[in-house]
């Protein structure tokens, strides 16, 4: 079947995004606004874009009533975030933090999270979070009403030390970390499992 968004209404358009662009990993994204109050809100429309510079992608849909979400109008102000990965003992305090708060509450304390100071950047960072980028963002590019892709340079990385097998080498354990993932639908998440491994053909000519 054919599906011409340009047709179709906008809610129809987002069912059928999440329902096929499966699973996506999850930006646990900690901001601060300009009256200094500690944000956070987790994100599917997230990806790395590349390495050099390390750079991350995300997708910040408006809210429907207050136009920027919190997180957008605070890398706006900042052009700071943190980028959280989120392991499956966290996810239900992930989840609290979708809450739809006012600007003026902290999703951080409402979920009972302990936070730490980041290095390079004025937003904490999820101090039990096994992964965290400290990023600081070099396009803000409105692609619709109020909705905002943010392209940031990943400053520097946090990785809990029982992951790292080799730092020399950048060799982490990412079955262990046990991250999850957005599926289709409202609440549905996936974590690791069934994992195949192909090896990449070689160099032709």
């Amino acid at each position: 079947m054919l599906f011409d968004f340009a047709e179709l209404a906008a809610d129809i358009r987002y069912k059928i995004l999440t329902a096929t662009v499966t699973p996506r990993p999850i930006a646990w994204v900690t901001t601060r606004s300009r009256d200094g109050v500690a944000n956070a809100a987790p994100f599917s429309f997230f990806t790395v874009l590349g390495h050099e510079p390390p750079t991350v992608a995300l997708g910040l849909l408006r809210h429907p009533d207050r136009g920027l979400k919190d997180t957008a109008a605070n890398i706006l102000a900042s052009g700071e975030f943190v980028v959280h990965l989120v392991p499956r003992p966290m996810a239900e305090a992930m989840n609290a933090t979708c809450v739809d708060a006012p600007p003026d509450v902290d999703e951080l304390a409402l979920a009972g999270l302990r936070t730490t100071p980041s290095q390079l950047v004025s937003p904490p960072r999820i101090a039990d979070c096994p992964v965290a980028f400290e990023c600081r963002s070099i396009l803000n590019q409105e692609t619709g009403p109020r909705q905002i892709a943010v392209i940031g340079e990943i400053l520097c990385a946090h990785v809990a030390d029982r992951f790292v097998l080799d730092a020399g080498k950048g060799y982490i354990d990412t079955p262990a970390l046990d991250l999850i993932a957005r599926m289709h639908g409202s609440g549905w998440y996936a974590r690791p499992a069934d994992l195949f491994q192909l090896e990449r053909p070689r160099r032709i000519g």
